[in-house]
């Protein structure tokens, strides 16, 4: 099955929950194009193709028009469901300003992912950041048994983001840990951040926060994920253990601490697709335990 079938069925399910009606029709089209679904998006008389008429009254944008006190349009993103952590994500528009992305917590999983995501913006809300930008929770709550999390769209300006500023952001943000431990973002991917226009470093999608890991997890996750582009999972995962001590030198971890901290991230990461029930990686045994038992003495 194509991609963009498996897009379309899992668009199909969330128009269900979020556009249930019944009451009022509004049309909306697929962008790009429907052979390949990106966005679902109100639509607008350039739009190509046909129209696809959803109900307005009962439906999530009425809910979130609600919620900030004013008519909303929403756009919708048309995601992949080949993925643990898949939900439903939305934009919010009024009068043609974004004024929101929207996050909609439709399983047990993706529940606990968005409940833990509003925790840990609300934790950093506290914190007197310096280097790292994060958006502000403007509404946190539930429509028809979903879980309802609207963020503030932070003013993303794709750039180089430096080494010195990266090394910064994870040193921040692992000190926003409790005593005794450190903390990490959970997915400093290269897709989740980006350079400000003042010297810092805005950062989303913080579902995955967590406290108590060993320092160092965010800038081995930012490595290995940069890797992952061009190799093979287990290559990847050897390239993380060579550059280890490279990369965590400038928060001044030992070569052999590196490397231990190192194993430890990935058998981490490996737990963490276990327990998501999902496997993007493939089976552990083919690209994890290898290096792992080849490393065992240093764990």
């Amino acid at each position: 099955m194509n991609d963009a079938r498996i897009r379309l069925i899992y668009l199909a399910g969330t128009i269900d929950l979020l556009y249930p009606g019944p009451g009022g029709q509004r049309a909306y089209t697929l962008l790009p194009h429907a052979r390949l679904p990106r966005r679902l998006a109100p639509r607008r008389w350039w739009h190509p193709g046909r129209p696809l008429a959803l109900p307005t009254h009962g439906s999530i944008a009425e809910h979130l028009g609600e919620v900030f006190g004013a008519p909303v349009e929403t756009v919708v993103h048309v995601r992949p469901a080949r993925r643990a952590n898949r939900k439903p994500v939305l934009e919010a528009y009024r009068e043609g300003e974004r004024i929101a992305y929207v996050k909609i917590g439709d399983t047990a999983r993706s529940r606990a992912l968005v409940a833990n995501e509003a925790a840990a913006l609300d934790r950093l809300a506290g914190r007197a950041l310096k280097t790292v930008v994060v958006p502000s929770v403007l509404h946190h709550g539930s429509w028809h048994g979903l879980t309802v999390l609207a963020l503030s769209p932070l003013p993303v300006r794709r750039g180089r983001v430096t080494a010195s500023l990266l090394t910064r952001a994870v040193e921040e943000i692992a000190a926003t840990g409790d005593a005794g431990g450190h903390a990490w973002h959970g997915d400093l991917s290269p897709w989740n951040l980006a350079p400000s226009g003042d010297g810092r470093l805005l950062v989303w999608d913080w579902e995955r926060y967590e406290t108590g890991v060993p320092y160092g997890f965010d800038a081995l996750h930012h490595l290995f994920q940069r890797a992952l582009r061009r190799m093979d999972p287990a290559t990847a995962a050897r390239a993380c253990l060579a550059r280890s001590g490279r990369t965590l030198a400038p928060l001044g971890l030992s070569a052999a601490q590196a490397r231990q901290t190192a194993l430890r991230y990935l058998i981490a990461l490996a737990d963490r697709h276990a327990a998501d029930g999902h496997e993007p990686l493939g089976p552990p045994g083919d690209w994890l335990n290898p290096l792992v038992d080849y490393q065992e003495a240093l764990l």
